[in-house]
């Protein structure tokens, strides 16, 4: 099967989509989700993206959550450069395995308790890609996967209602605890 059938024959949505309450949630107050998130993580969320290989698609959505009409910032949620400094890994598109070494080393370099993020068809399965010999598909076929953002890509809204349900389900959680909702 070439890439153009695997295209046409790739549905929308890979998974079904876990429904974080992003019609239903409203982003009004920022500083209770970063007093929230100051609590959980004892200061803001710090997260590393990795790009796995992806289609750059997920990408233009993480970095729309940076400026002024959804300001991640608010919420005490920030990206950082080194994963020895994050709370949580983002990774999208689905592992190369060129990048396999690479996500591998970022992973082990996270301090503990590690959340991994896979975000967007790619990353959870492999997407339009599953199955061609330059990927290991989904992230789970490399590192341990604790939640995952279904969309091809997602909006940033999806994604911030996602990160929201994340800290509202790791709230009151002893750190490294894992939850039942995992992907």
């Amino acid at each position: 099967m070439n890439l153009f059938t695997k295209i046409l024959a790739c549905p929308k949505i890979l998974l079904e989509k876990r429904s974080f309450g992003a019609e239903k949630r409203s982003f009004a107050g920022g500083s209770e989700t970063a007093a929230q998130t100051a609590k959980i993580f004892r200061r803001s969320l710090a997260i590393r993206l990795v790009t796995a290989g992806s289609t750059n698609a997920c990408e233009q959505e993480l970095v729309a959550l940076g400026n002024s009409y959804y300001d991640v910032d608010r919420f005490g949620i920030h990206f950082v450069a080194s994963p020895r400094h994050a709370d949580m890994l983002m990774v999208t598109g689905p592992v190369t395995r060129n990048m396999r070494e690479a996500l591998v080393r970022t992973y082990e370099a996270m301090p503990a308790p590690k959340l991994v993020v896979a975000v967007g068809d790619d990353a959870i399965d492999g997407g339009i890609f599953k199955g061609s010999y330059g990927v290991l598909d989904g992230v789970r076929n490399v590192i341990p996967v604790d939640y995952e953002i279904p969309g091809d890509p997602p909006s940033p809204k999806t994604i911030i209602s996602a990160l929201l349900g994340i800290l509202e389900e790791r709230d009151g959680k002893p750190a490294g605890q894992t939850t039942a909702t995992q992907a």
